[in-house]
C-alpha cells in the first residue's frame, strides 16, 4: 500500500514533465506583393469559380467528379485511418483492463518429485478466473508526444484530402476546357476542308475546260488533304479527353456532356490576397506544416526513452479445483505489483533513435519551407501567366481578323485575274494555323486562371470537399 501510495504521488508531481521542444512555428520571410498587382478580392477565391464559367455542363461535372472520383475516397479513408492510429496512441495514457479464465485437466506423475502418495488419484482438475489491469505511467511525456505526433499526422491527412479535392476539381475544369477547345478545333478543321474541297472540284472543272494549269490543281489538292488530315488528330484527341475526365468522374471512358462552347465561357474574376495568407490556405503547405509538428514530436517521444518506465500492476481472481468453489470466498487470489525499469547501457540504441528523429525533423523542415517557396513562386507564375495571357489572345484576335481579310482580297484578286491562286494558298493556310492556335491560347488563357485557383487554395476548397462523402466508416457510424 505505501509502494502504490508513492508511486501516486510520484505520478502526480511529474504528470506536467514532457520531455522534448514543444513545436513553434517556423519564421517565414513572404513577400509584401506578387508581381501582378491585382486589387484585393479574397472573397472571390473563397467562392465555387467554376460556376463563375457560366457553363451547368461544367459545374455538373464538377459535382459528379467529388461524388464519384476514388482518390477523394482514397483520402477520405486515409483520415479515419490516421485518427484509428490516434486513438490507439492515446489509449496508452490510460489503464489496460482485461479479464482471463482457463479450465484444464491434469494427469500428476506418480513417480514424480515429490512422488504422488499410495491411492491418491493422480488427475485433478484446475478452475482459474482473473480481472486484471496494467497502467504504465506517462511520466516523461513519451506517450503524450506520440499523441502529438498522431494528432499532427491526423490534421496532415486532413490537409491532403483538401489538396486532393483543389487537384480534382482543377482538373475537371481544366480537362473540359481542354475538351471544348478540340471540339472547337475540330469544327474549323471541318469547315476547312469542306472549303478547300469545292475549291478543289472548282478548279479540276476549270483544269478540264483548259482555265488553269495542273500545277494548281495540285496546289488546291495538297491544301485540301492537308486539313483533312487534321481531323482523325483531332477526333482521336477528343476521344483520349473524354476518357480521362470519365475517370475523373470516377466512370468507365466513354462520351461526355457538352454545354457552352469555347467561345461561350465566361472568364471568372481573377482573386488576389496578400502573399502571408497564402500560407493559411494552401493544402500542401499546411500539410507539410502538420509533418513538421509530427516530426518535432517525435523528437521528444524518442529522447524519453532514455527516462525510466514506471509501471503498475494489479490482478484481483480465484483458483480452484472444482468449478463449485471457484467463485468463494478461500478461492480468491490476487496481485499489486508497480516496476520500475530504464536503460544503463544501449551502445547508441537510443542515440541512433534520437539521431534518426532529429534528422527527420530537419528534413520536414527544410520540406516545409521549400512548400512555402514553391507556392509563391506557384501562385507569382499564374497571377504572371492570366495577365500576359490576356494580352496574347487579344493579340492573336488581332492577327485572325487580319488574316481572315487578306485571305478575302486574294481571293478577289484572283478571281480578277490579277494575281496567282498561291497567293490565296498562302493566305487561306495561314489563317488556318491561326485560327487554331487562336482557341489554344484561349483555351490557355482560361487553363491559367484555373491555375490561380488552384495556386492561392482558398476556402472554396473546404466548399468543395463539403461537396464529397464521407468515407464508408463515417457513412456507417452516421447510420447507427
Amino acid at each position: 500500500m505505501r509502494i502504490n501510495v508513492l508511486v501516486a504521488l510520484l505520478a502526480t508531481g511529474l504528470a506536467g514533465c514532457m520531455v522534448g521542444p514543444d513545436y513553434v512555428r517556423p519564421t517565414v520571410e513572404s513577400p509584401t506583393t506578387w508581381r501582378i498587382d491585382y486589387p484585393m478580392a479574397a472573397e472571390v477565391a473563397n467562392t465555387r469559380w467554376w460556376e463563375q464559367f457560366g457553363d451547368p455542363v461544367l459545374n455538373d461535372l464538377v459535382d459528379s467528379a467529388l461524388r464519384e472520383n476514388r482518390d477523394v475516397r482514397i483520402a477520405a479513408a486515409r483520415v479515419d485511418q490516421f485518427i484509428g492510429a490516434l486513438t490507439a496512441t492515446r489509449s496508452q495514457l490510460y489503464p489496460q483492463i482485461g479479464y482471463g479464465a482457463e479450465a484444464s485437466r491434469t494427469r500428476a506423475s506418480r513417480v514424480g518429485q515429490p512422488p504422488l502418495p499410495a491411492g491418491a488419484d493422480p488427475y485433478f482438475s484446475l478452475y482459474q478466473a482473473s480481472l486484471g489491469a496494467s497502467w504504465q505511467l506517462d511520466l516523461f511525456g513519451r506517450v503524450r508526444r506520440l499523441s502529438e505526433a498522431a494528432q499532427a499526422q491526423v490534421y496532415a491527412s486532413e490537409q491532403a484530402q483538401r489538396g486532393v479535392v483543389l487537384s480534382l476539381v482543377t482538373s475537371v475544369a481544366t480537362s473540359y476546357i481542354s475538351l471544348r477547345a478540340l471540339d472547337r478545333q475540330l469544327e474549323i478543321a471541318q469547315a476547312t476542308a469542306r472549303n478547300f474541297g469545292a475549291t478543289a472540284r472548282l478548279f479540276d472543272l476549270r483544269f478540264k475546260a483548259g482555265i488553269v494549269a495542273k500545277t494548281e490543281v495540285m496546289q488546291i489538292t495538297s491544301q485540301y488533304q492537308q486539313a483533312l488530315a487534321a481531323i482523325p488528330a483531332f477526333e482521336q484527341a477528343i476521344a483520349a479527353q473524354e476518357n480521362l475526365i470519365s475517370i475523373l468522374l470516377g466512370r468507365n471512358p466513354g462520351p461526355i456532356a457538352r454545354g457552352k462552347t469555347i467561345d461561350q465561357l465566361v472568364a471568372p474574376l481573377i482573386p488576389a490576397d496578400l502573399p502571408s495568407t497564402l500560407l493559411q490556405r494552401r493544402p500542401d503547405v499546411l500539410q507539410a506544416e502538420q509533418n513538421l509538428v509530427a516530426t518535432n514530436a517525435n523528437v521528444g517521444a524518442t529522447r524519453a526513452l532514455y527516462y525510466p518506465t514506471v509501471s503498475i500492476t494489479g490482478l484481483l481472481g480465484s483458483v480452484s479445483t472444482a468449478f463449485s468453489s471457484v467463485f468463494t470466498g478461500p478461492a480468491s487470489a490476487g496481485l499489486v505489483a508497480a516496476g520500475v525499469s530504464g536503460p544503463i547501457f544501449t551502445f547508441g540504441g537510443i542515440a541512433g533513435q534520437v539521431s534518426s528523429a532529429e534528422a527527420q525533423y530537419e528534413q520536414a523542415l527544410l520540406f516545409y519551407q521549400q512548400t512555402i517557396l514553391s507556392a509563391f513562386r506557384e501562385t507569382n507564375d499564374a497571377l504572371t501567366g492570366s495577365q500576359k495571357k490576356i494580352e496574347e489572345v487579344a493579340v492573336q484576335s488581332k492577327r485572325v481578323d487580319a488574316l481572315r481579310e487578306f485571305a478575302r482580297l486574294s481571293k478577289l484578286r484572283f478571281d480578277k485575274g490579277v494575281a496567282a491562286y498561291l497567293d490565296v494558298l498562302v493566305a487561306e493556310n495561314e489563317l488556318f494555323a491561326a485560327e487554331l492556335a487562336g482557341v489554344r491560347l484561349l483555351a490557355d488563357r482560361y487553363t491559367q486562371l484555373v491555375n490561380v485557383y488552384q495556386a492561392m487554395g482558398g476556402g472554396w476548397v473546404d466548399i468543395a470537399a463539403a461537396m464529397a462523402p464521407p468515407p464508408p466508416s463515417t457513412l456507417t457510424a452516421q447510420a447507427q
